[in-house]
């Protein structure tokens, strides 16, 4: 039996796996709750256990339906999630850590201060908006139960304040933080999920004071009060920003996540890979470095993720770096396949994928980054070496051998890169760059490689190709634009010399 969602297929053997993945980190996550309910009477656990025994097995009904839900929130709209053990871990490790540093504040600083929005945050970045604002609100409803039934000296109006706090500052941090590029603009975020927590805050305690439901110590006034619980409220927002920016490097390494601000690192001309393909094929990183200005302006024509695809840009190419003085764009007068056959020729050109695949997987670096690298050149034959090798036989050629292994690609970044590609190579190759000859060139790239069914396995339309082609037409005509000639120029200088470009 198998489970499709769009081109994904599911195994029952891969679903029962899901299954008992999912349930063991459920385990995990009611041992931790178990373990918040007692927290304060842990030295004597039996005998709190069987005074309330009836508030155990509540919370542990509670926590059961609220990670089900989850389960079947995922399974029918993000099924992907559940069939990667690793994207299970991740989404509970999230919710365990949220849950556990946000009840040892409230604990043991005050319930105020918690940063109840690095659920949030942390699930925005690692996974997406959407599931963001799922589990968020499941870690909001979690700690509300635990609020409710534990053992703690926190009022009952603290504890409805704190779960409407906690939702309301996940939910503003989704929303705020779905734009943040930078880690300094993710500190602006804290600041600006303190702005409803405090009026929460302030609301409550001011009918707390009005009603005379709130008893105030005698060495402070009711106003100190209400501007201390605020400054809790303060706490907490800050918190939420600065245990995110200290957790998430842990998050991206442990879980091998593809973040915006891990992509900037990953792209900044100081990363290794980038760095050893600028010395050793100086050719291929500027032919690179044009390819991501191109696929970048076709991300955002479609609405693609730029950062995505401006990294998967940068590293397409990376395969070249284990025998590059067999490419073009890095050789110099001399062609080293003028002393090989064809046939040894395209071996040598098509494993530069392959290469590439492995070189990124050995530096640890994302698996949508190596999948690009792979994927860029799909099936497609390498049609120098086959036309030559044809002119040095009279029998039949299987193309096969003169094309590239594949897979085709398989997302639309994958596309466009492959496009992007093509089309610098190309275009950089015209006598004449009129945008009629960059136009057309593109054009039949883009029909030769529907003519290959090179983009049968990626949601690409048609409407998308038209729009890749005019972006691509637009950029590279910028990119290789007209110059008018200098003219040469000879200045005389005071004792009568000259210098100038003819001498």
């Amino acid at each position: 039996m198998n489970v499709r969602e769009g081109e994904l297929i599911w195994t029952k053997k891969e679903a029962v796996k899901s299954v008992l993945l999912y349930t063991l980190n459920l385990v995990i996550l009611l041992l931790i709750a178990g373990l918040l309910l007692f927290w304060d009477n842990l030295g004597a656990f039996g005998q709190t256990f069987r005074e309330n025994r009836a508030n155990f097995l509540y919370v542990m009904f509670c926590t059961l339906l609220l990670v089900w839900i989850l389960y079947f929130y995922f399974f029918f709209e993000h099924r992907r999630m559940l069939t990667d053990g690793r994207n299970i871990a991740l989404v509970f490790t999230v919710l365990d850590f949220s849950v556990l540093v946000s009840f040892l504040f409230g604990n043991y600083l005050h319930i105020y201060a918690r940063p109840v929005a690095l659920c949030a945050l942390l699930m925005l970045v690692l996974v997406g908006r959407r599931d963001a604002i799922f589990v968020n609100m499941v870690c909001a409803i979690l700690l509300f139960v635990i609020d409710a039934f534990s053992d703690s000296s926190v009022t009952a109006n603290s504890v409805y304040s704190s779960f409407i706090i906690a939702f309301t500052a996940g939910m503003i941090a989704i929303f705020f933080g779905n734009k943040a590029k930078t880690r300094f603009q993710i500190v602006g975020i804290g600041l600006i999920i303190v702005i409803p927590v405090d009026v929460i805050i302030f609301l409550l305690e001011i009918s707390g004071l009005a009603g005379g439901g709130v008893s105030l110590p005698t060495e402070a006034t009711g106003l100190e009060r209400v501007l201390t619980q605020m400054g809790f409220g303060l706490l907490g927002g800050i918190m939420s920003a600065v245990l995110f920016l200290a957790f998430l490097p842990v998050f991206e390494s442990v879980f091998n996540c593809l973040t915006v601000f891990r992509l900037r690192e990953l792209t900044s001309p100081d990363a290794k890979l980038l760095k050893k393909l600028k010395e050793e094929a100086p050719g291929t990183f500027n032919h690179s470095m044009v390819v991501a200005q191109l696929a970048e302006a076709c991300a955002t024509a479609l609405g693609e993720d730029v950062d995505f695809t401006r990294a998967a840009a940068f590293y397409h190419d990376v395969g070249k770096l284990h025998q590059p003085e067999y490419f073009t764009e890095n050789q110099g007068e001399y062609n080293l396949h003028d002393e090989l056959t064809p046939e040894l020729s395209a071996d040598i050109i098509r494993s530069h994928t392959q290469d590439g695949y492995e070189l990124i997987r050995a530096h640890h670096l994302p698996q949508f980054l190596a999948d690009v690298a792979l994927q860029h050149h799909g099936t497609m034959p390498i049609r120098y070496f086959y036309a030559k090798a044809l002119k040095m036989t009279d029998g039949e050629l299987n193309i096969e051998d003169f094309s590239y292994p594949g897979p085709k690609p398989k997302t639309k970044i994958a596309a466009i890169i492959m496009i992007a590609d093509a089309s610098e190579a190309v275009v950089r190759s015209l006598p004449k760059r009129t945008p009629e000859d960059v136009e057309k060139a593109i054009r039949g790239i883009i029909e030769e490689r529907m003519d290959l069914e090179q983009f049968s396995d990626c949601d690409i339309t048609m409407a998308d190709l038209s729009i890749i082609r005019r972006t691509l037409v637009s950029t590279l005509t910028g990119v290789y634009h007209h110059r008018v000639k200098y003219p040469s120029i000879r200045y005389k200088h005071a004792d009568g010399k000259t210098t100038g470009e003819n001498e």
